[in-house]
């Protein structure tokens, strides 16, 4: 890797208009090329970075050493008319010119992030031999999240390492490879029950049925692994036998998004993502969720309803644990996104192997079982804070509302 000798200029003070403007006019006499360049003002201060070399193509054989005294000169009198303070310091950058492919982003999610969880998290990442480049604040609510861009790590043992200190924080944490890629054109799916919605749709069906002990009882077999996924929706759909077709209206109106589920799926949208749900639930209810949220896939169960009430059994295959991944595959085949571009969210082992085959597994609000093996874990009660693991920061949201 080709070294180049560097000079970071780093203006601090009270922010004011024009100041971005003056510092890049004072620079722009000099045959110097910008290699990074930052602006970030927390509360009314301002700093600034530009880190800058000498543009060899335009100033063949001029003396670096000589280019960067003239540089100094000039904008500290800039500075001075500004009102400001600025720093200077020399060096090499191994990465000036380099692509970006070894750098990741780690994406926190805290409410509250405090100093030391955040402190714990850099440790992390100098004990793994890597650097953070850049910190960027995404967003202050629902929850705090913090975006670090980092280079020099290796992302599997990074990852390993972050989550044991997640953990031990009681925050949240993501990790992703930096690129374009990262906005791109992603399909995103989402499990239905206890993620897209409060609560689970067969329990609202046993309350109509008045089985709801019967029905929690083949649950509580299943959790106890007595069960499989199929053998035990089936078990449980057969206690529905002779209810109205009705309650299937009833529960419906009784459904309860998820809070941020409007904002998540309204944002994913404006931005060209594909959204989708997969349920081991019943399209009964789920096609009125893609109506509602204007989806663009999904996946369930069918009740079977004769003569305008359930006869206890389902039409057509079961959407089980396989057949949740299956359908991952499928919507993002069919909406021409790779992979590697699929972000899936859920909360059960009934999702597992969706989150695994997915570029990135959020477990939302999950079991530890879940947690453990999916990528990155979200334990806040706000759906939209998946936003932010994606780098949509909140003032992005906001401005998209405004040009509705």
């Amino acid at each position: 890797m080709k070294h180049e000798c560097t000079l970071l200029v780093t203006v601090t003070g009270h922010d004011r208009p024009g100041v971005s403007a003056r510092l890049l006019t004072t620079l722009s006499v000099f045959p110097v090329t910008i290699v990074d360049l930052e602006q970030v003002v927390i509360g009314n201060q301002l700093v600034l970075g530009a880190l800058v070399t000498v543009d060899e193509s335009v100033a063949p054989g001029v003396r670096r050493e000589r280019v960067f005294e003239e540089v100094r000169g000039a904008v500290e009198k800039t500075a001075i008319d500004l009102g400001m303070d600025v720093e200077f310091s020399t060096g090499s950058d191994d990465r000036v010119g380099a692509a970006a492919t070894d750098r990741l982003h780690v994406t926190l999610l805290a409410d509250p992030l405090r100093p030391g969880a955040l402190g714990a998290v850099a440790s992390c990442v100098a004990r793994s031999g890597a650097n953070i480049d850049r910190i960027e604040r995404l967003a202050q609510y629902p929850v705090t999240s913090i975006e670090l861009e980092i280079s020099g790590a290796e992302p599997e043992q990074l990852r390993a390492d972050l989550a044991l200190e997640a953990a031990t924080q009681s925050i949240d944490i993501a990790v992703q490879p930096s690129g374009l890629h990262r906005r791109a054109k992603h399909l995103v799916t989402l499990d239905v029950d206890s993620t897209l919605i409060q609560g689970e749709v067969i329990d609202l069906l046993a309350e109509h049925a008045g089985c709801t002990e019967e029905i929690a009882r083949v649950t509580e077999e299943a959790m106890r692994g007595n069960l499989d996924f199929e053998e035990s929706l089936r078990r449980r759909v057969a206690l529905l036998e002779g209810l109205d077709a009705s309650a299937l209206d009833a529960v419906r109106d009784q459904l309860v998004l998820t809070p941020g589920a409007r904002t998540l799926i309204r944002t994913l949208k404006r931005l060209g993502y594909e959204c989708a749900i997969v349920s081991g639930g019943f399209t009964q209810i789920t096609d009125a969720l893609v109506e509602r949220l204007d989806l663009d896939y999904s996946a369930a169960n069918t009740l079977e309803v004769v003569d305008g009430k359930l006869t206890g059994g389902l039409v057509g295959p079961v959407v089980d644990r396989k057949g949740k991944a299956l359908a991952l595959e499928r919507f993002a085949e069919e909406a021409g996104v790779p992979r590697d571009r699929t972000v899936a969210i859920g909360d059960g082992a009934n999702d597992l192997d969706m989150l695994q085959a997915a570029g990135l597994g959020i477990a939302f609000n999950a079991k530890p079982v879940v947690r453990e093996q999916a990528d990155t874990t979200v334990n806040v009660p706000y759906l939209d804070t998946v936003i932010f693991l994606l780098g949509i920061s909140r003032e992005e949201v906001e401005a998209a509302d405004l040009m509705e």
